[in-house]
This record gives structure tokens, sequence and C-alpha cells, in this order.
């Protein structure tokens, strides 16, 4: 597994503001998908140590693909977590079924995203992040 983080969401903003807040914090690349199809051939060459993955988004939506990410080899032990702006349980549930380690609900504050990052790539094991 690589030390790049995979950012997936169909709104650019959300895209720059995520990446531009862990430039300086990800050990490794960050690296952007527009859609679901677009991502799962993104963690296909890259093997992200994180993925920060949209729930609603066309093509593939961010459900079906935490699910596929779940279930390829290369990607079954790659933190996910869902972002959505629907902070309700019913959201939550789907996104815990399909295999996400956390949902981050939007809006988020930069700074817990810092913080997200950077106690994962500290932890020793990596499935364990603040919240999840």
């Amino acid at each position: 597994m690589s030390q790049s983080v995979l950012v997936v969401d169909d709104d650019p903003f959300i895209r720059k503001l995520i990446v531009t807040t862990l430039a300086d914090v990800a050990p490794g690349p960050l690296v952007e998908a527009a859609d679901g199809q677009q991502a799962l051939e993104l963690a296909a060459r890259e093997t992200p140590a994180l993925v920060f993955l949209d729930i609603d988004m066309p093509r593939l939506n961010g459900i079906e693909t935490c699910q596929r990410l779940r279930a390829q080899a290369s990607t079954a032990e790659t933190t996910i977590v869902i972002l959505t702006a629907a902070g309700s349980d019913d959201a939550q549930a789907h996104a815990l079924q399909a295999g996400a380690d956390l949902l981050l609900t939007k809006p988020f504050s930069p700074l817990d995203l810092l913080r997200l990052v950077e106690g994962f790539f500290r932890a020793p094991d990596r499935r364990r992040i603040s919240g999840a």
C-alpha cells in the first residue's frame, strides 16, 4: 500500500479544499477523482492508504465505489472516509454497511481534516483513525 491519499468528489471546490488542506501533512501524493468510476481506476494504480469518498456522485456513487474498493484485494484494507452533506442516520448506516471506516459530514472543518490525516499517518494500526 502506498502513502497516497485519494480524494473523490464531483465538486471541484471540495476536492481543492481537501487537497490544499492536506498538501503539507500527507506523506505521499494527493490524487483526485471526479466520480466513483475514475476513483476505481486510480485506486487500482495508486493503491491509496486513505480515501476520502463523497456519497452523491454521477456515474458511480460513493456507496457502490466503497463496496467495490472493499471487494478488490489491493484496496480491501484501505481506510475509507465517506463524505456526505446528509448527516442522517440512514446515510451513516449505508456508509458503514458498504465498508466505510468513518463518516465525515460536510461542511467539515479543515482543522478537523488535518487532525484526522495526521493521526492516521502516525497511528501504528492505520485502520484505527480518530472517530472510527
